[in-house]
């Protein structure tokens, strides 16, 4: 497994695909209503999937194993939503320490780790 994150609109995915040398075709892309996401070689944005895995009230946990179990040979991409200001809203905070805590689980397993920033890719594992 291999792990990208970073900002909104760093270039997560364009960097996946040049990397990886990947097309469109190879990508799965999450929405806050998708379902289980898809064993394409990139799953994209996952932390809109789990945005909807909390609005559905389904356990997080369980469901971040059986992903991991799914899709180990996958890239997965998130947006880093750690940054700025804790908002107000409890299902978006919810959400927040959600996907800090999948992330960190991915990181540990992950062969890979990048994170970018301005489009710069840093190989932190």
């Amino acid at each position: 497994m291999i792990l990208i994150f970073g900002g909104v609109y760093q270039g997560k995915l364009d960097f996946a695909l040049k990397q990886f040398n990947l097309t469109e075709n190879d990508v799965y892309r999450c929405t806050e209503n998708s379902g289980f996401p898809d064993s394409k070689k990139i799953i994209y944005e996952i932390d809109k999937w789990i945005l909807s895995l909390i609005k559905d009230n389904i356990n997080i946990e369980k469901t971040v194993q059986e992903f991991i179990n799914k899709n180990r040979d996958s890239i997965i991409i998130s947006n880093d939503i750690s940054c700025g200001i804790v908002p107000v809203d409890p299902v978006q905070r919810k959400w927040r320490e959600a996907v800090g805590r999948t992330l960190a689980v991915l990181s540990g397993i992950s062969d890979e780790v990048f994170r970018l920033f301005c489009g710069i890719p840093a190989k932190i594992k």
